[in-house]
């Protein structure tokens, strides 16, 4: 991906709405942790791989965040139905780890802390309490440079957290954040999120991969290119029984990612590429019966999409 310009970039992030949920977030009162209960490990076999999602806590954001289309009767009648805080929408963090052959692949690395510490950066412990020593790890799978997937990658003392592993991304994902020019085209109010995928990206530079959609991670896990959200974000399919997507942002909520999908989303960088994304994925996902991982879904975020008229409907797996 080549350097993008100042136009690009303010067009890409819709300046408008990430202001109105950067100062909606100030504003939306922590919940305490004893609220978020540390959540179990949850594992099934898919094919010939393991798969354990583990927690990396929850953060919450503005209801008008994840549907910013919906009226405040929608919003409500949306929040109930997620069991979310009438305050805002309570967003899990569900990190996959897979056991494929002798490799233990992890997809996106968490917060480590860095992003609403007061909640989140939990994957360390819930790893230990899955019997996951963070140095068996042999491959991390970015699917994006936001805050919430990559903070994880360094420890406080800023060593890797996952020492033993090669590291994987999109090279547009790449292309986009590692522009030395990138903070200076930004939006002020992305500043964290440019030094964030900048500082994280480097400590990793010297151990990545850069990969296109229909590659292989290992064989039976592919590439999948999902952009919108982010310019380069990358989901991933894994092969056996009735398949899974992990679809990291690419649908970003069980209810309104699938019942409006033409919804927008307020953190996504294009809103239109980010519409198009989510209903190619999920209608495949609806006509094979390929099961779904979502990221911010509430926890473990495991299930099916079912065509439903023009959209879909959430079912959670079994």
């Amino acid at each position: 991906m080549t350097a993008i310009d100042t136009q690009e970039v303010l067009h890409l992030l819709n300046r408008r709405l990430f202001l109105a949920g950067s100062a909606a977030l100030a504003a939306v009162p922590l919940m305490p942790w004893k609220a978020l209960a540390l959540a179990a490990p949850h594992s099934f076999t898919q094919g010939d791989a393991q798969v354990t999602v583990v927690s990396d806590g929850q953060f919450t954001l503005p209801l008008n965040i994840i549907a910013t289309d919906a009226s405040t009767e929608q919003l409500a009648e949306i929040a109930k139905r997620l069991g979310y805080p009438a305050d805002g929408a309570r967003m899990s963090m569900n990190l996959p780890v897979l056991k494929i052959g002798t490799d233990l692949i992890l997809i996106d690395i968490g917060s480590g802390g860095k992003f609403m510490p007061e909640t989140t950066g939990k994957l360390a412990e819930n790893l230990t309490a899955a019997g996951i020593d963070p140095a068996s790890i042999t491959k991390v799978v970015f699917t994006h440079g936001h805050l919430d997937h990559i903070s994880g990658t360094l420890k406080a003392d800023a060593e890797l957290l996952f020492p033993n592993a090669a590291y994987y991304v999109g090279e547009a994902e790449w292309n986009f954040w590692t522009d030395p020019n990138l903070l200076s085209k930004m939006p002020a109010e992305m500043g964290d999120f440019v030094k964030g995928a900048q500082r994280d990206f480097a400590a990793v530079r010297d151990k990545v991969t850069m990969v296109k959609g229909g590659q292989d991670i290992v064989t039976g896990l592919t590439v999948i290119d999902t952009p919108g959200h982010t310019p380069g974000h990358i989901s991933l399919r894994l092969a056996g029984g009735e398949g899974l997507i992990i679809a990291g942002d690419a649908t970003t909520n069980q209810i309104v990612s699938f019942e409006k999908p033409d919804w927008k989303f307020g953190f996504d960088a294009d809103h239109d590429t980010a519409i198009k994304t989510r209903k190619t994925l999920l209608d495949g996902a609806a006509a094979d019966k390929t099961k779904l991982l979502g990221y911010h879904w509430n926890y473990p975020g495991v299930g099916f999409a079912e065509k439903d008229g023009t959209a879909y409907k959430f079912v959670a797996a079994s």
